[in-house]
């Protein structure tokens, strides 16, 4: 993946500061997501909510609103209203300079803002919230200590999240004319809604209404013991993956339906058995190279690039063989990292398949013919010391499916 700082117009004509996080080759859509009231793009979960999508094909693009981080504006000029519009400005920057968002997100206030915005993006054809009110009355209500003041002098200092802010009458007057019932009821797209029922800033008693004002399809996922924020980076990954697994129901109609058209799998079984614990099955029909496989749990397709014949609806053979190395690596790095409360905060394992001439590999068993090599190149992010890094190097070595490829391997074959 890559990340882009780039800038756009604001609703008031301000420069906004925004950072793109796109994937590898060409996204399968793009997301906007709006941060927390008085947070900015650079909060660590939304950096890290964003870059989980980007690995996963979907690009995100988060901004300051006007007055915050890096953008233009007074901030005590702002309210709920012309965050809306910033993200109204957002949506039209994409859809000029890349793809207009198929996805809102929205963190805490940031949520109950894409609930608003979602009607006037009509390329949006779903929403998540993070741990947002179900009323904006709820921020109101949290800056109440200094309402007579900002009521008789017009504006007040406030401190939130340890920082000050001026809030000025109008952002309180605005926030009381807004209602989200409403909205709610008339969103017409999916709905997921993360929430913490730990949340000590937004209770998760305002994710019971959201849910219960929209209407289907919609969705609730308990964020079991993250804070608001999401300070913990395995929460903000948490919601990155179930959010980009979610959202390619409704983004990805177009190769949904070219599975369709193709026939790898006759309707008739459709109905099969659930296969049992550790055996995978995989169906292929009777035209083409798309390959129906299940597990217990999960269920995907492999195929082969339009270039040799296929439809390129899934990975072919070989790239699945690299995933499962590619996977077992990363997962036995993080287990070994974390058993030894080492700081590695990311694992990126590259791999590419090839042959060799025997005579070219110095230390290949076989002395002629092709040798098959799988070359494996590990990045590891982290404050890592040098002693670190060069043992998890040398553990990569032991990950299970690792061994198994080198071993040897005896290979049955059954039929009816």
């Amino acid at each position: 993946m890559s990340r882009k700082r780039v800038h756009f117009e604001g609703a008031k004509g301000h420069r906004l500061a925004a950072i793109l996080d796109l994937p590898e080759g060409e996204p399968q859509a793009y997301a906007l997501l709006a941060h927390c009231f008085t947070c900015g793009k650079d909060l660590s979960a939304a950096g890290n909510i964003s870059r989980t999508l980007a690995e996963r094909g979907v690009a995100v693009l988060r901004f300051d609103f006007t007055g915050l981080g890096e953008s233009e504006g007074d901030f005590a000029a702002t309210n709920f209203t012309s965050n809306v519009e910033d993200l109204l400005a957002a949506a039209d920057y994409l859809r000029r300079d890349f793809r207009a968002p198929g996805l809102l997100i929205g963190h805490s206030l940031g949520g109950a803002a894409v609930l608003v915005a979602a009607s006037q993006i009509p390329e949006c054809k779903a929403v998540a919230t993070i741990g947002a009110p179900s009323s904006t009355s709820h921020l109101g209500d949290q800056l109440e200590i200094k309402a007579p003041r900002i009521e008789a002098e017009g504006e007040a200092q406030v401190t939130l999240a340890g920082r000050q802010f001026t809030v000025q009458k109008q952002f309180l007057d605005d926030l009381a004319s807004q209602r989200l019932e409403p909205r709610l009821n008339k969103l017409n797209r999916p709905l997921l809604i993360f929430h913490s029922p730990v949340d000590r800033v937004v209770d998760i008693e305002h994710a019971r209404r959201i849910y219960r004002y929209a209407h289907h399809p919609k969705s609730f996922v308990s964020l079991h013991q993250a804070d608001h924020l999401l300070s913990d980076r395995r929460d903000a990954q948490y919601v990155g993956e179930v959010l980009a697994s979610w959202v390619c129901r409704y983004l990805c109609e177009e190769a949904a339906q070219t599975v369709a058209a193709v026939p790898a799998v006759p309707a008739e079984k459709i109905g099969e058995p659930v296969p049992p614990a550790g055996t995978v099955v995989v169906r292929g029909g009777s035209a083409g190279f798309v390959q129906d496989i299940r597990t217990s749990s999960h269920r995907w397709v492999a195929d082969e690039p339009k270039s040799v014949g296929g439809t390129d609806l899934g990975p072919n053979p070989y790239e699945m063989l690299l995933a499962g190395l590619g996977a077992c690596t990363s997962m036995t790095l993080r287990m070994y990292a974390e058993r030894k409360k080492w700081p590695l905060e990311a694992v990126q394992v590259e791999l590419r398949h090839g042959r060799i001439h025997a005579e070219d590999c110095a230390d290949c068993q076989s002395t002629s013919g092709k040798v098959d090599t799988i070359s494996r190149q590990l990045t590891l992010e982290g404050e890592l010391s040098e002693d670190q890094r060069r043992r998890l190097f040398e553990i990569a070595d032991r990950c299970p499916v690792h061994r198994t490829l080198e071993n040897e391997i005896k290979i049955t074959t059954t039929g009816l």
